[in-house]
């Protein structure tokens, strides 16, 4: 790609063939067993990968934006949990890279960079989706004082690896009153640590695609957290967690670009070996238009993405709008191109025998997850309104 240098084409095509050698024999057992593959996670760990979402000072490979998306593209080709796992170390992270002091951040980021922890982000709950003004977790002082200990109570939904990351960033209400909810400004943001007393799984999401990912509903029971763990002032969740997504969301269109690619690869290499009427299919005039669409939105996908890493790193003050769109985009393309190759292999495509129906389970999350595609398209349409294009 004419976009990227030198160094971040070797990093594509280094994890492109780690994935295509020791992920994708994995992806369709972690599939069908629904089991994290914590064997990946090694993997990953042991070549660096969990790495490049995190400065060099504190053990990192550098943090910026497109590498991560890169390594993420290139792993979701296989296997969308697998890539998944980049990503929501990265997702989980980013409060503390963007809020944390330089103590936290020389506290918790080296073992996360090493993946010898994972991370997670705790914000939804059974109640407040996309709305986060409805949250009701909340964090009470245990004690006097502008650095008192804080007590937290209530449950959060939809986790990934919620109940296996170490590190867990919680958003909870400190503050009840109606002008700050307003305001946004009666969120914080704690990092809760597994094992906590009063820390516990409720039970594990059952789910039609990324199956080897646990989605975990997390339940705190007046859990006790040292000041010393909550990230950013008080009443600045809102805007770490806005401040995440600018970031984060990215990494869900990698994942949705990495899963329409190696569904178009699929369909690709089926159309020119599948004979009928004595020919290859993908030598039919309707199959063939529909490998060219496939791949022509595909790429655009992938480039909307590659421009928006750029974007958002510069500092953009539209990084939002940028980071709205290549998630809109490519979500909406990972559904359509797998639902193609689906229809390019026939029935072939709708069993377990090829691993396009796996794709289409999987690509549908990338449209739901890290805010729906209603909630980009409102985030696009606000910036382009205040910015008169």
């Amino acid at each position: 790609m004419s976009s990227l240098t030198d160094e971040q084409r070797a990093l594509r095509d280094a994890v492109r063939e780690l994935a295509d050698d020791r992920i994708a024999p994995r992806a369709a057992q972690i599939d069908g067993d629904a089991e994290f593959p914590w064997d990946v996670v090694e993997l990953l760990a042991q070549h660096d990968v969990l790495a490049l979402p995190f400065p060099e000072a504190y053990g990192g490979l550098g943090g910026d934006l497109l590498p991560v998306c890169l390594a993420i593209e290139q792993i979701s080709r296989v296997c969308a949990t697998s890539g998944l796992i980049l990503a929501v170390q990265e997702l989980g992270s980013l409060p503390i890279l963007v809020a944390g002091t330089h103590e936290q951040k020389t506290r918790w980021l080296p073992e996360l960079a090493s993946g010898k922890a994972l991370a997670a982000f705790a914000l939804t709950e059974a109640g407040a989706g996309s709305d986060a003004s409805a949250i009701r977790t909340r964090a009470d002082r245990a004690g006097q004082g502008d650095e008192a200990d804080w007590r937290i109570s209530g449950s959060k939904r939809f986790i990934s690896h919620g109940n296996i990351a170490k590190y867990v960033a919680v958003f909870a209400q400190t503050d009840a009153d109606s002008e700050a909810i307003r305001q946004h400004r009666h969120l914080t943001c704690f990092i809760v640590e597994q094992g906590s007393q009063g820390f516990a799984t409720a039970r594990l999401e059952h789910k039609m695609g990324i199956r080897g990912s646990p989605t975990a509903e997390l339940t705190f029971d007046d859990v006790h957290i040292p000041d010393a763990d909550r990230v950013g002032d008080v009443g600045e969740g809102w805007s770490i967690a806005m401040r995440t997504f600018n970031k984060s969301r990215p990494g869900i269109a990698a994942q949705a670009v990495g899963i329409a690619q190696g569904a178009l690869e699929v369909a690709g290499r089926y159309a020119a070996e599948r004979v009928q009427f004595g020919k290859p299919v993908g030598e039919l005039q309707m199959v063939s238009a529909m490998l060219a669409d496939m791949a022509t939105q595909v790429e655009a996908a992938r480039q909307l993405l590659y421009a928006a890493c750029l974007e958002i790193d510069s500092g953009s003050r539209q990084a939002a709008r940028w980071s709205a769109m290549c998630k809109l985009f490519a979500g909406d393309v990972a559904m359509a191109v797998t639902t193609d190759a689906v229809q390019v292999l026939g029935g072939y495509g709708y069993i377990t025998e090829y691993p396009v129906e796996r794709m289409m389970r999987d690509a549908k999350i990338t449209q739901l997850y890290e805010g729906t595609q209603q909630i980009q398209r409102l985030i696009v349409a606000r910036d382009v309104l205040a910015q008169g294009g």
